[in-house]
């Protein structure tokens, strides 16, 4: 058995995060003077980084209610607990009671003001529970208030988030509503207007593939697609043993009947076997009991794990986007200085008009035809694209920028991740196997009451 000790085969683990380093500034520029964004690998992080030692924020949803209950307007409130010794939380101790959709607007502003922090999943609000007005259901609300519990810890044991302002009136605020009007009236992060919004959408193609991949990035995508078959095969593994136990409990009640029947027919033992039935009654129950407190745990948690891979999923894609855009940026800046640079070539007379391609050949003769001053609408022309290529050369730049540091963040976020994802499958393969441990606890002392009954049964051959 040490052979397999902490062995989980049907996992697959990923290997170590590429390593993090601080954003640094873009490459030399090559052709144009454009920026590119660094693909170099980064230096590794200091071991502090991702994780504070000295700190902690511990957060515990306990003690859900019904306010308002046989109203219309009755919901479930829950009361959320957190301990902490990091300085910017005005106690150590907080206590605040908060309702689901309290929860919604943390997580969408979160995401919001961090887009390239992988904030966790809310549990889905539209479950069947709701269709069947079930909601209120004492199993119902448990198993909300282990989902909420697992989305704050999750928050919690990020290095950024657990530090924002917005999660500390969360947790500690006894305004929350006034906290809320104010966080939407003054966003901590604005986003300010930038030349990339007045392109037209013909240019930023949402659908575009970045032209230049970068590696470090496939690979995350790949752990990712690993990590994502790995807890898909493990939750298919949880439903078949969920299946099993169902069905083995069916057959020891079956066998205890039999048991018991078999009691009755002979004198003298029968109440040895209805011990050794009763026995196997309460195994069928634990194994019940088993499925209920343990299997169908795990696999709400492996839902939600995969829901966390898709919430990472969904920073890469926007880091892909930030690159999309200093790509199509750089595209646009290409052509415009291309198209100058002939449009100059024909002011000095160095080419004639059919050398200015299709479409400013087509321009020049229409504006001819016209009468339009040639070399005056050229020279206006020449100053327009002058400011033009001006304002794309700093916007490229700060594409490139927001690229890098982008790129570096989300690298970050993927350390983070993996950190919080062994942290997770630790404690969900924990859980697993110490269920199964307390349920063959208590077998073993009922069949060890129900044993010596049966040997002291004596058959006369």
């Amino acid at each position: 058995m040490d052979e397999y000790d902490d062995q989980f085969t049907s996992v697959q683990w990923e290997r170590d995060a590429p390593p993090v380093s601080p954003p640094h500034p873009a490459q030399q520029p090559q052709s144009q003077s454009q920026p590119q964004p660094s693909t170099s690998e980064p230096r590794p992080p200091a071991p502090d980084v991702l994780l504070d030692t000295n700190h902690f924020l511990n957060v515990r949803v306990v003690r859900p209610t019904i306010e308002l209950e046989g109203t219309k307007e009755q919901y479930v409130a829950y009361e959320v607990v957190a301990k902490t010794n990091l300085p910017v939380y005005p106690t150590t101790t907080t206590s605040a009671r908060r309702r689901f959709q309290d929860f919604r607007f943390l997580r969408h502003h979160l995401a919001k003001d961090f887009p390239a922090c992988v904030v966790p999943p809310l549990p889905d609000k539209h479950r069947m529970e709701y269709l069947t007005g079930d909601r209120f259901s004492q199993e119902f609300i448990e198993r909300r208030r282990l989902d909420l519990e697992r989305f704050v810890q999750r928050v919690a044991r990020h290095p950024t988030l657990q530090r924002s302002k917005l999660l500390i009136a969360f947790l500690s605020s006894t305004e929350w509503n006034i906290e809320m009007h104010q966080h939407i009236a003054h966003p901590p992060h604005p986003d300010p207007p930038s030349l990339i919004d007045n392109i037209s959408d013909t240019l930023l193609n949402a659908f575009a593939r970045v032209r230049k991949p970068d590696e470090r990035f496939s690979e995350v995508r790949e752990g990712i697609d690993r990590f994502e078959d790995g807890l898909g095969g493990v939750e298919r593994l949880v439903g078949r043993v969920k299946a099993r136990v169902s069905d083995l409990s069916g057959d020891y009640d079956d066998q205890a009947t039999s048991v018991q029947n078999l009691g009755y027919l002979e004198s003298g033992i029968t109440e040895p076997l209805n011990r050794f039935a009763h026995a196997q009654l309460e195994f069928g129950a634990l194994l019940k009991q088993q499925a209920i407190d343990t299997l169908e745990p795990a696999l709400d948690h492996l839902h939600s794990l995969l829901a966390y891979a898709q919430a990472h999923r969904a920073v890469l894609k926007l880091r892909d986007q930030k690159q999309l855009d200093f790509e199509e940026l750089s595209a646009y800046l290409s052509s415009i200085t291309l198209e100058r640079d002939r449009l100059a070539a024909l002011q000095a007379g160095s080419v004639s008009s059919s050398g200015l391609g299709l479409g400013s050949y087509i321009r020049d003769r229409v504006d001819h035809l016209r009468g339009t001053d040639d070399d005056r609408h050229r020279r206006e022309r020449l100053r327009k694209m002058d400011v033009k290529i001006k304002e794309l050369q700093e916007a490229v730049e700060g594409a490139a920028d927001t690229s890098n540091a982008f790129s570096d963040e989300v690298l970050r976020e993927h350390a983070i991740f993996n950190m919080a994802k062994r942290v997770e499958m630790r404690e969900l393969l924990g859980g697993i196997a110490d269920g199964h441990i307390e349920m063959y606890r208590k077998a073993i002392e009922q069949y060890d009451r129900a044993i010596p009954n049966l040997e002291r049964i004596r058959v006369d051959l």
